[in-house]
């Protein structure tokens, strides 16, 4: 049953040690048709080590390592500073250690991931004592949508809106059934505001009732593990046509749809990554095989990357 966040003021965790230990996942969002609503936790994560220090410094191993090592600009730093500041709290120097498996920059949730964690550290070494919803509403507002920062936080699959500027209200749920995914990566990155900037100001009445109607059919096919429903639940008008011109990758994995091992794609986020349904009955190997063929044939190339739907979010572990 789809679970709401309680609202009454907690802390998510005793506030007494000086270090504190993270691992957020990666996510895919919007999900076709649940433009800015919706939101998978995939299992690929994030994992930082972070204690007091006398300034702050980074160590960074995994994807993307000079992003991450990088003090200056990192989102990570910026908001959990902008927190503390925001909160009249003093900014504790921090040394962290990052092991990082999330492609940034790719659609995967990278940013809400890092946002997430510069609020924990602030919750944390703040003393702030924040709820799940505030820390969830606080990343949305940065975010500007709730749906890649409530799936990273709570796991699972996860359907959100703003309540108010700085609260989310959420519903999570356990898909039910084995969801494999093929998460398709392509070279060059792109920014999320490059991506919504292509997008129109209004909408057809058609378009937008076809996408409600996608999305409902959508959750519906997690809940009650209808694999026959997902293809066509997928279709999407708001957002995928119009990028698919940026994500090259979209449309010539988006013509699989219905072959052997391929249940369905859409765009992770905003892109340009693709998330693969595949058919839990076929081997998730065979279906890479065959999508790595197909690309090939298509004169297209992606990294691809077997994962799944993880129940685990966020997991703040104090020592």
């Amino acid at each position: 049953m789809p679970e709401k966040i309680a609202t009454k003021r907690r802390p998510t965790r005793a506030r007494s040690a000086s270090t504190l230990r993270l691992s957020l996942p990666a996510t895919s969002a919007n999900l076709g048709p649940a433009f800015d609503a919706a939101a998978l936790a995939l299992d690929l994560y994030i994992t930082i080590d972070a204690r007091r220090a006398a300034e702050f410094s980074i160590t960074a191993k995994g994807r993307d390592q000079e992003i991450c090592r990088k003090v200056e600009n990192h989102l990570m730093v910026t908001t959990y500073a902008e927190i503390l500041q925001a909160q009249g709290r003093e900014v504790i120097p921090l040394a962290l250690r990052i092991k990082n498996d999330i492609p940034i920059g790719k659609g995967c949730g990278s940013s809400a991931a890092a946002r997430l964690a510069g609020i924990a550290m602030a919750n944390h070494f703040g003393r702030l004592r924040w709820n799940d919803a505030q820390i969830i509403g606080e990343a949305s507002r940065r975010e500007h949508h709730p749906d890649n920062a409530s799936a990273c936080w709570m796991g699972g699959l996860t359907v959100a809106r703003m309540l108010g500027e700085s609260e989310a209200q959420v519903a999570c749920i356990w898909p039910k059934g084995k969801w494999p995914l093929l998460l398709a990566i392509p070279g060059p990155a792109w920014s999320t505001e490059e991506a919504r900037r292509v997008l129109p100001a209004q909408y057809s009445r058609a378009d937008a009732v076809v996408n409600i109607q996608n999305s409902m059919l959508l959750l519906a096919a997690f809940v009650q593990g209808r694999y026959d429903l997902l293809g066509g639940a997928l279709e999407d008008r708001i957002h995928q046509p119009y990028r698919a011109a940026l994500c090259p990758l979209l449309p010539c994995l988006l013509e699989l749809a219905g072959r052997p091992g391929i249940l369905g794609a859409a765009l992770s986020g905003a892109g340009p990554s693709v998330l693969v349904f595949l058919d839990p009955n076929v081997s998730a190997q065979k279906a890479k095989k065959f999508v790595t063929q197909h690309l090939a044939s298509a004169g297209s190339s992606a990294e691809l990357l077997l994962t799944s739907i993880t129940p685990r979010g966020a997991r703040p572990q104090i020592s």
